[in-house]
């Protein structure tokens, strides 16, 4: 079938060690000595890996990830710091703050914890009554709130998040934690020399960050920062918060905060904007900021400048489509959140939907682009889990939740979640989601850096799939079949996260893809290219292309394939990798070009139908499912976009 191709070695640019025995001429019988040797392989090149200048395999990580110093955390009871998450993180066995013993089946190879700047460690005072927050009235009651447990509990934090979001939290409190008060300096101070302590390059990265959490009548336009350095440079300042006179919820603002720190330090830093489905339809902004404020040269440039990725899947829902914006596309309800967040006075659902998921957002940037000379939405693909229990799980069969309160227990999925415009986000609802992939050069703060800021990353729904992704204008099934594929793709174009290389004629681009299955999980269901584009008229258009599937299905006429089939048994929380393939590999040539129109290409990875999490709970407690609640989904990879430009 020419649309599919399946090779049992694609090596995914990793070492063949098939090859090593051969090399040292012990099993083949030729001499060993080591003069010999030398001069028979005078000016060959035979191991291309001695001197290899492209990553070879994928860094597993997140950008996103909550600690007991995190307001919302510690509400809820997280009373677990950033030595439990390192440790968690990296393959350790750690008590959780419900009191189990929790660990990965596999470890990270990174980890970027992001607590909130604003009011950051003033929740670890509040719940032992320390002198300062004793000293307030409000503080005061929310200590013997949280004191006094259960209900009186949950009414405490909710109080709290609420008078925070509102700005009106006392003053004096405002004024303690703020940045570059005693109190705040502190805990920075701890947080990043434990990151220090825990970095270990070639084996564990920890990379300094924090969340800025602005947050707009109810919209959330929360952004991770991430630095490059270390406590030695990162000390040099203190985390930007949304809390005036000194922070702001305007984007623009924390550029100039990263600006700034780069001018002080000598330093690199970046920032991402968190997953957009809560954020009430500002995230992506196309006419005007939520202040009124155009969208004018000076905000595009920046943001392009400071904001090389986004979040496009975490707990709080899946945000790459949307079934509204995306009718045809047979897999854009995937774990949607689409209900407006917090304040909905201002809200209307299908207006704002468009400026909330990222796949419109790459559309909308390409406009832009032709109008304003720069392109803000040139992202690249970040997953994340955005929990706040200080433990990093994605993965369906080990998912610890969102907060310690839906910590894994029999009770939790009767919890509701979320008070929503539609009522009340069930608990059950939570996506076990999600991790990224970083092509880096090696395990280190800065190479893991580098390839986010070139966009050469991948987000995944938990599963760790290998993925190439490479756009040029004359890759051949060879290549793909080469056993070496990688090498060919750095040679001949382009990897994931970057821009198609100028090219003269009307000649359609040729996209190399190839996907490895996780190791542990399940077969993978088809490859898709998703394209968007410009016409001449300034619309946006979108096509999604099944490119390399398993078995021996056929698209038919509209280019869609039937399913893959189903293995699930949910009562055994168990599937079979009796369909599906292992791995899927092709070369595929855009058959709609027009050299003439702006457009991004992304690819889509789908792994076979699954349990999830849910099913994992019924079966190990012994409990019902809750009605209504979703058994079985697809996991999948999106890979960072390649763009082209006439």
């Amino acid at each position: 079938m020419k649309h599919q191709m399946k090779y049992r070695h694609v090596a995914l640019g990793l070492a063949l060690s098939l090859l090593s025995t051969a090399a040292t001429g012990e099993v083949v019988g030729i001499t060993t000595s080591k003069e010999s040797l030398s001069k028979s392989y005078a000016g060959k090149v035979y191991s291309p890996y001695a001197q290899r200048n492209f990553p070879s395999r994928p860094l597993w990580g997140e950008t996103h990830l909550h600690t007991g110093f995190s307001m919302d955390a510690g509400l809820f009871g997280n009373r677990t710091g950033h030595e439990e998450a390192y440790r968690f993180a990296r393959g350790e066995e750690i008590t959780a703050s419900s009191g189990q013993k929790v660990k990965l089946a596999r470890p990270l190879d990174w980890l970027v914890i992001a607590d909130h700047s604003d009011q950051m460690g003033m929740i670890q005072d509040i719940v032992k009554g320390d002198r300062a927050i004793m000293k307030s009235k409000m503080g005061k009651r929310w200590n013997a709130g949280i004191k006094g447990g259960g209900q009186e509990a949950a009414d405490t934090a909710l109080d709290l998040i609420t008078t925070f979001a509102q700005g009106k939290m006392d003053p004096y409190l405002v004024k303690t934690y703020a940045p570059g008060s005693p109190k705040y300096s502190t805990v920075w101070q701890k947080m990043i020399k434990t990151a220090d302590k825990y970095n270990e390059p070639g084996l564990f990265t920890t990379l300094i960050g924090y969340e800025w959490t602005s947050l707009v009548k109810g919209g959330n336009m929360h952004r991770n920062v991430i630095f490059r350095d270390g406590a030695d440079k990162a000390g040099k300042v203190v985390p930007y918060t949304m809390q005036k006179p000194l922070g702001s919820t305007d984007p623009l603002d924390l550029y100039k905060w990263l600006e700034n720190y780069e001018a002080k330090t000598g330093g690199a830093v970046l920032a991402l904007a968190h997953n957009g489905n809560l954020s009430n339809g500002i995230m992506f902004p196309v006419d005007a900021q939520y202040t009124g404020r155009k969208i004018d040269k000076k905000y595009v440039e920046a943001r392009a400048k400071w904001e090389p990725l986004y979040e496009v899947t975490q707990i709080k829902g899946d945000g790459e489509a949307h079934p509204f914006l995306s009718p045809d596309d047979e897999f854009a309800d995937y774990e949607t959140w689409d209900e407006g967040n917090l304040d909905l006075t201002e809200v209307k659902k299908n207006e704002m939907l468009q400026y909330e998921y990222a796949r419109e957002a790459l559309k909308n940037g390409l406009i832009l682009e032709e109008k304003l000379g720069t392109n803000p939405y040139k992202f690249g693909m970040v997953g994340a889990t955005d929990s706040h229990t200080s433990m990093s799980t994605a993965a369906e069969d080990n998912f610890m939740g969102k907060h310690t309160g839906y910590e894994a227990s029999p009770e939790r999925l009767t919890h509701p979640f979320q008070k929503t415009d539609k009522g009340v986000r069930h608990s059950w609802q939570m996506v076990a989601s999600g991790l990224q992939a970083v092509w880096a050069i090696e395990n280190t703060r800065e190479a893991i850096f580098d390839a986010m800021q070139r966009k050469e990353t991948y987000a995944t729904t938990g599963s760790r799939m290998g993925v190439r992704f490479f756009g040029g204008w004359d890759f051949t099934k060879e290549d793909i079949n080469s056993r070496q594929p990688a090498f060919r793709g750095y040679e001949k174009g382009v990897p994931m996260g970057a821009d198609l290389k100028p090219r003269k004629g009307n000649k359609a681009p040729t996209f190399m893809v190839y996907a490895l299955r996780d190791p542990i999980g399940a077969n993978l269901d088809r490859i898709q290219i998703v394209k968007g584009w410009t016409d001449s008229e300034g619309k946006t258009h979108e096509k999604v292309y099944n490119v390399a599937w398993s078995g021996k299905r056929k698209l038919n006429r509209k280019g869609k394939l039937r399913p893959v089939g189903n293995t699930v048994d949910v009562k055994a929380a168990n599937w079979t990798n009796t369909i599906g393939a292992s791995e899927l590999a092709t070369v595929w040539t855009d058959p709609d070009f027009d050299a003439s129109q702006r457009a991004f290409y992304y690819a889509r990875v789908m792994e076979i139908p699954t349990p999830r999490w849910i099913v994992y709970d019924a079966f190990r407690y012994g409990i019902e499912i809750p009605k209504g609640a979703t058994t079985i989904h697809q996991e999948r990879a999106y890979t960072s976009p390649i763009w082209y430009t006439p």
